[in-house]
């Protein structure tokens, strides 16, 4: 017989500032309850069923992969987003993305483009935020199409389109109010491509060159022949990586180019207009 409170102080997750959450979601999972309900009934009996479950996405999690590909899902903005490892986790630094983009335009009619939209999380969220924005989310792992167009389905989101595209390919012609990307920004020697949850991650989601700039600066180079006048780029990147993303914004004739930082006081979006 064993009881809530002894499964969680059993748990026996390596050391870290999310040990004890990742043991809560994992088991609040396996019983198909809330986190508040462990608390509130520490002393109820986990059935075997769920108690097996649980000791099996205990050693995935020590194993190192990640909680949200164990569960199959992560919460992202107010959305809950089905995940999988084809494509990245949805991260709380990349919803300052969000917040700038619902700056930057008003929530009347606008065409915004996400590229490399993964699970389709910043898409989704601007979407959801602004009913008469018409959203087109790109991504070249088919994998990631089919999992961001399972999610539009999921919250009924009809302003938005899912499509495969490399970038820019498949849009030809085509124009947008916002441009709008996480792109892999992670330099290829970088360490920390092997440390953590990263090493459950596509590498191809992460990897951008020698230095990690190698798709910003695609992006930046092309955004302008897809941009109205007046338009916006909108970029994550990494947290050194500010400056040059701003240089190469400057170099390919945008105007009011800036940086915004996060919650931990890091440069982690640039941004800038394209002149009317």
């Amino acid at each position: 017989m064993t009881i809530i409170a002894s499964l969680l102080r059993n748990a026996q997750l390596p050391d870290s500032s999310s040990a004890r959450l990742d043991a809560e979601l994992l088991l609040s999972a396996a019983l198909g309850k809330s986190r508040s309900y462990l608390h509130t009934w520490p002393e109820r009996i986990v059935s075997s069923e769920a108690a097996d479950t649980y000791a099996g996405w205990l050693e995935r999690r020590r194993a190192g992969e990640p909680v949200a590909y164990i569960l199959g899902h992560q919460g992202f903005w107010k959305l809950d987003l089905e995940v999988a490892p084809h494509t990245l986790i949805p991260r709380p630094d990349t919803e300052l993305l969000v917040e700038a983009a619902l700056e930057l335009l008003p929530a009347s009619a606008a065409q915004v483009l996400d590229l490399g939209t993964g699970t389709g999380a910043i898409a989704l969220a601007l979407a959801s935020e602004c009913p008469a924005w018409q959203v087109t989310a790109v991504d070249r792992v088919e994998e990631a199409v089919a999992l961001a167009e399972r999610n539009r389905q999921r919250l009924h989101l009809a302003n938005v389109q899912v499509r495969a595209s490399h970038w820019f390919e498949a849009l030809p012609g085509e124009r947008f109010d916002l441009i709008i990307s996480n792109p892999p920004y992670i330099a290829s020697e970088d360490p920390h491509l092997s440390a953590g949850d990263v090493r459950f991650e596509p590498s191809s989601a992460l990897v951008a060159g020698a230095d990690g700039l190698d798709d910003l600066r695609l992006i930046i180079a092309r955004a302008p022949q897809h941009l109205m006048a007046g338009g916006w780029l909108l970029l994550e990147h990494g947290y050194d990586q500010a400056s040059a993303v701003r240089e190469l914004l400057t170099a390919s004739g945008f105007s009011d180019v800036g940086s915004r930082r996060d919650l931990g006081g890091h440069e982690r979006i640039s941004l800038g207009r394209l002149p009317c």
